[in-house]
Formats: structure tokens, C-alpha cells, sequence
């Protein structure tokens, strides 16, 4: 899977966490760990984890002006945090949707840079 696609499948994975937090809030349900959270979890990390990898090498290759790594990790530790966050109802609001924001606006930029890149090698 290239980067625009894994870039992709994080965006999407920012809104399904909302709408799992407002769901949770909503059939004030606590999820069992173990069964749910952590299961889906660590799929979410891998996919985080080969991404990161991806980024960087992308990051090394064409130096971007305004993409650095440390924006990559930082995305990586944000969505870590609030995937598991959105499960429960307990989460403050405020914070997580100002996370889920922060890391879609940080993704849609790589994503908006990487479509563009794509256009110039086309040309």
C-alpha cells in the first residue's frame, strides 16, 4: 500500500474515532480491554507504525517545507492515545476532538503535498 492510501485510511480513522467517542457517549457503554480496545488497538498501531516509516522515508527523500518528522511522530503518539480514548465515555471532549483535529490537519497536509508531488512526477 503506498503512502496516499495508508494517509487515506488514517484520515478515515480520525473520523470513526469521533463518531466511536459521541457512540459511546451516547449508549454510555464501557468496552471490555482486553476483547475490544486493545485488539484494535494494536491493529491501529501497526498500521501507525508502517506509516511512520513510510512518512519519514518520504520526509528524507523530498524534503518538504513545511512536513517534518517530528510532526509524523507526533501524529503516531496522538492517534496511539486517542484511538483508545474514543472507547470511553470518560474521555474530556474538549481534548480529544482538539487531538482528532490536530492530527487531521497535519494528515490532509502530507496527503495534499503527496497528491501534488504525484501531479508534478505526472507531468
Amino acid at each position: 500500500m503506498n503512502l496516499i492510501e495508508q494517509t487515506k485510511q488514517l484520515i478515515e480513522e480520525c473520523d470513526a474515532s469521533v463518531n466511536r467517542f459521541f457512540k459511546m457517549r451516547e449508549m454510555d457503554a464501557t468496552p471490555l480491554f482486553f476483547d475490544e480496545v486493545k485488539p484494535y488497538a494494536d491493529e491501529i498501531q501497526g498500521k501507525l507504525n508502517e506509516w511512520q516509516q513510510s512518512a519519514n522515508d518520504w520526509i528524507r527523500k523530498n524534503q518538504p517545507k513545511y512536513i517534518h518528522e517530528i510532526q509524523i511522530a507526533n501524529v503516531v503518539e496522538a492517534m496511539n492515545q486517542f484511538v483508545v480514548q474514543s472507547f470511553y465515555k470518560e474521555t474530556s471532549k474538549k481534548r480529544i476532538i482538539q487531538s482528532i483535529q490536530s492530527v487531521h490537519y497535519t494528515l490532509s497536509n502530507l496527503l495534499r503535498n503527496l497528491e501534488e508531488g504525484d501531479k508534478n512526477a505526472a507531468k
